[in-house]
């Protein structure tokens, strides 16, 4: 094996998509600051017991884990940043009120979680810490989708779930921990069959809840059907009735809306809405989100908190990059001020310019234009 093969979905970004990608970076986090969210950089790697803070078993098989040489524990290297910024709330800002986070930076996986996704994402996203009301989520999701928009994505569909809805359903039926889990993870892969033999132990109403579930999943009928034959219980008329309101904010911002009462993706740490984005010919979500009241009570400041989050790489090669801007080229030059004030000009005006060397084959220049003395002044001029 040569030593410089890199691992197995891991890569390089070349020039032409790593200036794509700085470019939907600075549009995207330039949003995020107009709109009151302040950027945070947490480290890239903490104890293991911070990172995995109310995050569940998944987020365990996901780490990249070192013994720290300096004090013997356990270090992870983060594979999301959302548990760092609930971690700033909670105990480095300390804030009463609302806060509002951001952040972008590489995260890694051990495993990819799709085939064609890399092992280190480059995470972008947004927090909203103190607000337990259905309008911060909104805000969120009208900010996730903004962040779309401006980064090129046309028409999205956005699949909304409720977790309160499956809680509601198990709430009091005294079922194992472990059985909870299974229940979990057979909706999530829409097992009909697996399902109905989980369920054949419990009581009828809740057997024919957890049933449905898998059959709930369309427009804005789901919704109707869900509140005619789910238990008549106050969690589920809640969730129903907010899923139901954020419908009708967004029907006339994004191209198509559609409910999945299954979906509960995130469900160790999600409370309460979650939200993914796609569009049409990608199987893989663009943006993730939802709302995740607990994670703060772990950090031992409870903090209701709602956010999103999106992977730039990802998100870079939906959208074609235009080609690499090709610059200016200048003649090599010592102590020539007139020549280098004129490209301190053009490079503050935003142009590329590139000095020659002495001996340098200009073809290997990436140019189409050249600074050339006319009548005593220096003017740009096409190759």
């Amino acid at each position: 094996m040569r030593n410089w093969l890199l691992p197995e979905y891991v890569e390089d970004i070349l020039p032409v998509e790593a200036l794509h990608i700085e470019i939907l970076r600075r549009q995207i986090m330039d949003l995020l600051l107009v709109h009151g969210y302040q950027q945070v950089i947490p480290p890239l790697l903490e104890y293991v017991e911070s990172l995995l803070t109310g995050s569940g078993s998944d987020m365990n098989l996901k780490m990249f884990k070192v013994i720290d040489q300096l004090s013997g524990r356990m270090l992870g290297l983060r594979a999301d940043m959302t548990p760092q910024a609930a971690r700033i709330d909670a105990h480095l800002l300390n804030c009463e009120g609302i806060t509002r986070l951001c952040y972008v930076n590489s995260v890694l996986h051990t495993v990819p979680s799709a085939l064609t996704q890399t092992r280190e994402p480059l995470q972008i996203g947004a927090e909203l810490y103190g607000h337990s009301g259905l309008e911060s989520d909104l805000e969120i999701l009208r900010l996730m989708l903004k962040c779309l928009f401006i980064a090129g994505i046309g028409k999205i569909q956005l699949d909304i779930g409720h977790v309160a809805v499956f809680r509601g359903i198990i709430k009091g039926t005294g079922i194992s921990r472990e059985l909870e889990a299974e229940l979990f993870t057979t909706l999530q892969a829409k097992d009909a069959s697996t399902l109905q033999e989980l369920c054949k132990n419990l009581q009828k109403d809740t057997r024919e809840a957890l049933m449905l579930l898998l059959e709930l999943f369309g427009d804005k009928k789901t919704l109707n059907i869900a509140s005619r034959r789910l238990p008549d219980y106050p969690e589920i008329k809640t969730a129903l009735s907010e899923l139901n309101t954020i419908g009708e904010e967004l029907e006339s911002v994004v191209s198509e809306i559609s409910f999945d009462l299954a979906d509960l993706r995130g469900y160790h740490y999600h409370t309460g809405i979650v939200f993914a984005a796609y569009i049409q010919g990608c199987s893989n979500a663009v943006s993730l989100g939802g709302r995740y009241d607990e994670i703060g009570k772990s950090f031992g400041r409870a903090r209701p908190a709602t956010g999103f989050s999106m992977d730039l790489r990802e998100l870079s090669r939906l959208v074609n990059p235009k080609a690499y801007p090709l610059g200016i080229r200048a003649p090599f030059h010592t102590k020539n001020t007139e020549l280098e004030a004129k490209i301190e000009q053009l490079r503050k005006a935003g142009h590329i310019v590139i000095m020659e060397l002495p001996q340098q084959n200009n073809e290997s220049l990436d140019c189409d234009r050249q600074l050339v003395l006319r009548d005593g002044q220096w003017i740009v001029e096409e190759i």
